[in-house]
């Protein structure tokens, strides 16, 4: 084990907005492909989303799930031992999303035009989305009121263990996680270290009332079962959209799943086909790249 849980990440990419908290921040592939002139990612797609002007961080590391089908490493979690303040974050953003791209510049890079460089030092977007559960920071709804005053379209990822805190915050789109049909499937895929199905419940039915996503990792011979009960748990939640996407057999997650538990496009997007005739949404699009299915709710 490393005696700086932080320095592995930091060998990653990971720009560290403090040395005493763990909020971060790291440019996605997709950042880059796009700053580069290569493809965006499904956001750019489905939404609009220009991947080369998204910022993706994350408020904290610490997560209270232990899913089987997270890239990232449980065993060498950092201890954060104070927050990150929302003002400081926001500082530091263009500083740290510069210094992540440094070697994607126009001078150094002939694939990369001047005017992309220009346009992602300038970033319109945050995704806070890179790694743990963003409603385990305590300012969480103080960091996203801060974007949104100052400009950005702000996008929230949580497994929905916390909603009280949801209720708090008021993103551009919410997603939330949907990683299981039951009780049972969720235990044993997220492996939560609390008692949170019911919260996760609870969550899900606050999306009705605002544009929000539902996010489902689809793991092959694991959580792809009773479509007919994600199908229930969708309609009661009421979201703009559910995203069905297949599991990467990525990172970490490779020591706990093998590849064959990675489905093909194909494998997603009949799953998607049967959660969606067992409920009020229908298909909007899909990505085969990144083997990903947007249902939208018929309204």
């Amino acid at each position: 084990m490393p005696s700086d849980p932080c320095e592995p990440l930091r060998k990653q990419g990971y720009q560290f907005f403090s040395k005493t908290s763990t909020a971060a921040l790291k440019p996605c592939m997709w950042c880059k492909r796009a700053l580069a002139g290569g493809d965006m990612c499904y956001k750019h797609q489905f939404y609009g989303i220009d991947s080369h002007r998204c910022v993706q961080l994350t408020p904290t590391l610490r997560c209270n799930q232990r899913c089987l089908f997270c890239w990232r490493s449980f065993e060498h979690e950092p201890v954060e031992s104070e927050e990150c303040s929302p003002e400081t974050i926001l500082a530091g953003i263009h500083r740290f999303q510069k210094k992540a791209l440094a070697g994607y510049n126009a001078v150094l890079d002939n694939t990369v035009t001047e005017e992309r460089w220009k346009e992602a030092l300038d970033p319109k977007h945050v995704a806070i989305s890179l790694s743990g559960e963003p409603t385990l920071y305590s300012q969480l709804p103080e960091l996203i009121d801060l974007f949104n005053k100052t400009g950005y379209t702000t996008f929230v990822v949580s497994n929905g263990t916390n909603p009280d805190m949801l209720k708090r915050c008021n993103p551009f789109q919410m997603y939330v996680s949907l990683d299981a049909p039951d009780r049972e499937t969720y235990e044993r895929v997220c492996r939560p270290l609390g008692d949170y199905w019911d919260r996760v419940q609870e969550s899900l039915r606050l999306l009705g009332s605002r544009r929000s996503a539902v996010r489902i990792t689809l793991v092959k011979g694991l959580n792809d079962i009773a479509p007919e009960r994600y199908a229930a748990i969708l309609q009661d939640s009421g979201a703009t959209y559910v995203e069905i996407k297949g599991y990467m057999y990525l990172g970490y997650s490779r020591n706990r799943l093998v590849r064959e538990n990675m489905p093909d496009h194909a494998d997603v997007r009949a799953f998607a086909e049967k959660v969606a005739t067992a409920c009020d949404y229908r298909f909007k699009d899909e990505n085969e790249l990144s083997r990903v299915v947007v249902l939208e709710r018929k309204r």
